[in-house]
């Protein structure tokens, strides 16, 4: 039989009205001030970051890998270059991020997510919220990044990687830096969009151009500071 344990607040949420209990402090108007206090208090504490750049990725690499170390060193690049790093809060590559703005003495977030098994902040945060609403979360990593590095991860990394390249795609975030960190991780991936998604017609060519695929963490701290330069050029302009 499996074992029991709490309701997420996600699982609530994205229960059936039909299947909800139906006293008042258990229904979807209520859970929606719930909603609205988790996006007052991100807000509040993240507004004075700046520029900062969002690291995704997976939660089971460990410091022995050479992913993390990877994840390190781009981190600590960009933190040298004046960003805030941002990231999930929790292990793996997102303990990396922060490690390494730790070393670059930059502003290190972890921003924690509510899960059926614990998820602590990793060591290397200055700041953390936490979250009990995925989609509140995900708004949150992405509003207050000007870039996001994707480092290889599963279901959710690349669930974050296509969602943040549909807000490309459709014009919702401008000139927003995108890079596929770790080239024999994501080449099936990248090579599927071309045969398939592309040659069918279900994506333009120049959707191809939407992010970059690479292994070095200099060419990732370079093409997001020479991106966004540009794009500070183009607003002056």
């Amino acid at each position: 039989m499996k074992p029991q344990r709490p309701y997420t607040h996600d699982e609530h949420i994205l229960k059936s009205p039909a299947e909800a209990p139906p006293h008042f402090r258990s229904s979807d108007p209520w859970r929606v001030l719930r909603v609205m206090g988790e996006f007052v208090e991100g807000f509040d504490a993240l507004a004075e970051v700046g520029s900062a750049v969002t690291l995704f990725g997976s939660a089971r690499v460990t410091p022995e890998e050479s992913q993390y170390h990877q994840a390190v060193e781009t981190a600590r690049l960009l933190g040298e270059a004046g960003y805030t790093i941002i990231t999930g809060g929790g292990p793996g590559i997102m303990q990396a991020g922060n490690e390494g703005a730790r070393q670059a003495n930059a502003f290190s977030v972890g921003l924690n997510i509510e899960l059926p098994f614990e998820q602590h902040i990793n060591p290397y945060v200055d700041l953390s919220i936490e979250f009990h609403y995925f989609f509140v979360r995900k708004v949150m990593l992405l509003k207050y990044a000007q870039a996001s590095i994707i480092f290889p991860g599963g279901f959710g990394t690349m669930d974050e990687f296509f969602e943040t390249l549909t807000l490309i795609q459709t014009g919702k975030m401008d000139n927003f830096p995108l890079v596929l960190f770790g080239v024999s991780y994501w080449r099936g991936l990248v090579e599927w969009l071309q045969a398939t998604t592309l040659a069918e017609g279900k994506i333009s060519p120049g959707d191809m151009d939407l992010f970059l695929l690479t292994d070095s963490p200099a060419e990732a701290r370079d093409y997001i500071v020479n991106r966004l330069a540009a794009k500070k050029l183009v607003g002056k302009a």
